[in-house]
């Protein structure tokens, strides 16, 4: 516990097997009280791998519900057992799990409810061997996005995140979509609620085992993610009610 908080790091995983152990061994459990890992219906054995490092809660999806449905059950699982701050972080190593310190203090001093830690604020992305096309993309549509979603965001793109357990009881996540671009919507429902998101600088790392979209699924969600920005802004201004953003 930090503060008298109870901290959560959950693990979206599929085909994980052998980058877990890596990322896990790596988790600030001297901070961390329960780690939860939700396996989509992988098709190696990220179960066994799991239940061999002793993770405390190990859940396994029946059917493939993708990357937005095993947030789903990641999030509810986390503020079910009563977490006050959850962190997501890919099992795929990546990310560096040492980051895991600076995000979750931030959140329990009370700096900050929100927390991403970004690949394009700095040099962590290219560095790191991200695809140039990505680079570039990346760029662009966070671009886009800021201004029709009115923040001052490095990268919208991340999957290392962490949240106040009181960010996450405010938003009805379960509304947003299963597949990728669960991770803009709620974005635009943080954002709606007057939450200011804090970045921090992430090294990355490309690599064979390391999960990753090809270029028709990125362009598929390029366009998810423009739908998502522009329904934000016209909810906002009053002219359509996006369902992602209603009570």
């Amino acid at each position: 516990m930090v503060n008298n908080q109870k901290v959560t790091v959950v693990l979206p995983a599929y085909n994980a097997s052998q980058t877990l152990e890596q990322t896990y061994k790596e988790i600030p459990l001297d901070i961390v009280d329960n780690v939860i890992l939700v396996d989509d219906c992988s098709r190696d054995n990220t179960i066994e791998v799991a239940k061999k490092l002793g993770i405390q809660y190990v859940i396994r999806h029946d059917k493939n519900k993708g990357y937005g449905g095993n947030q789903k059950t990641c999030y509810n699982k986390a503020l079910e057992i009563g977490s006050d701050i959850i962190v997501m972080l890919h099992p795929d190593y990546q990310y560096t799990p040492l980051l895991l310190h600076s995000m979750i203090y931030l959140i329990a001093n009370g700096v900050y409810e929100v927390v991403f830690a970004s690949r394009i604020l700095g040099k962590g992305a290219l560095k790191g061997g991200m695809p140039i096309y990505k680079y570039i993309a990346n760029r662009g549509l966070t671009f886009f996005e800021n201004i029709l979603m009115n923040n001052k965001l490095a990268e919208y793109h991340t999957g290392y995140r962490a949240y106040s357990g009181k960010v996450l009881k405010s938003v009805n996540f379960d509304k947003c979509s299963d597949n990728f671009i669960f991770d803009n919507e709620i974005i635009a429902q943080i954002s709606d609620q007057g939450y200011e998101i804090a970045e921090i600088t992430c090294p990355t790392k490309y690599f064979k085992e390391a999960s990753s979209i090809n270029i028709k699924n990125s362009t598929i969600y390029g366009l998810g993610v423009l739908k998502v920005s522009i329904c934000y802004f016209l909810n906002k201004i009053g002219i359509i009610k996006y369902s992602i953003l209603q009570k």
